[in-house]
């Protein structure tokens, strides 16, 4: 099994596919590596490296007590880039794995990093505050932390059978071996880690971070996107993100590596095609 280690002794599980300019995936919660599946497949394919870890406590890397929060994420996720060295890497981050890598970015620069996809993405700021009206309430992540306390594995399910895919919207055809799959990988991860990680991407502030970004960046963002609303994340962030370019997904939930993994497969190699090592 590929895996390093990082300095508090943390083993980080990767898959290293294919050869070429690197790609490196970075999923959301609660979920591992293999929710990008589709994605990394058609990447190496097509002539990438692709890269894509299990995050700390989640699927087959370390299940450690503590460093469960967005500063410890990026320096592991530094830690493989750095292990691998990876240099011209274009970065994807979903859903949490955006925050991940807009901390990233915010702590370690872009000295490796040529570009960056954020899809369904976290970032700026998920949590209302004063100076962040259009966030959300305190009271959705505490009704988050509740369900997985008292029954985490019901929690997944109405939530993969609910908001993530957009299964509970009329015409909705996502499957039921999506839906599974989503329950199979949250399941892998730690009690800890999972209640944890719901005040690492809710009440982190990734604007300071996002500032920092000087290398293209696309933003991908379905417009009924029930997770992370549209308006609260990739509208937010295309604004602050200094000439990022925005897609919209019309109709598209939060889920999109697996509602729409043909089309953001097809959208990623376009975009990591537009620069050239």
């Amino acid at each position: 099994m590929a895996a390093v280690t990082t300095q508090d002794g943390t083993e980080i599980y990767y898959k290293d596919w294919g050869t070429g300019r690197p790609v490196v995936l970075s999923h959301g919660w609660p979920l591992n590596a293999d929710s990008w599946e589709s994605q990394a497949a058609a990447l190496a394919a097509h002539g990438y490296r692709v890269v894509a870890h299990d995050r700390r406590g989640h699927g087959r890397s370390s299940q450690p007590w503590d460093g469960n929060d967005m500063d410890t994420f990026a320096d592991d996720l530094s830690t493989l880039i750095d292990h691998l060295d990876l240099h011209d890497v274009t970065l994807v981050g979903f859903s949490m794995g955006g925050g991940e890598v807009t901390r990233y970015i915010g702590r370690h620069g872009t000295f490796r990093v040529a570009q960056v996809a954020l899809v369904s993405a976290v970032p700026p700021f998920m949590l209302r505050t004063d100076d962040n009206p259009e966030g959300l309430p305190i009271e959705v992540f505490d009704g988050i932390r509740t369900s997985l306390v008292n029954d985490r594995a019901q929690a997944y399910r109405e939530f993969a059978d609910g908001p993530f895919f957009g299964a509970n919207r009329p015409g909705s055809n996502v499957s039921q071996g999506a839906r599974d799959s989503f329950w199979a990988q949250g399941m892998q991860s730690s009690l800890r880690s999972s209640y944890e990680c719901v005040a690492a991407f809710s009440a982190t502030d990734f604007r300071p971070d996002l500032a920092a970004f000087d290398v293209p960046t696309l933003v991908i963002h379905g417009d009924d996107d029930q997770v992370v609303p549209f308006e609260v994340g990739g509208k937010r962030s295309a604004e602050l993100i200094k000439d990022a370019t925005l897609k919209v997904y019309e109709g598209g939930p939060h889920g999109l590596p697996a509602t729409h993994r043909e089309r953001l497969s097809t959208d990623l190699l376009e975009f990591v095609s537009s620069t050239r090592a």
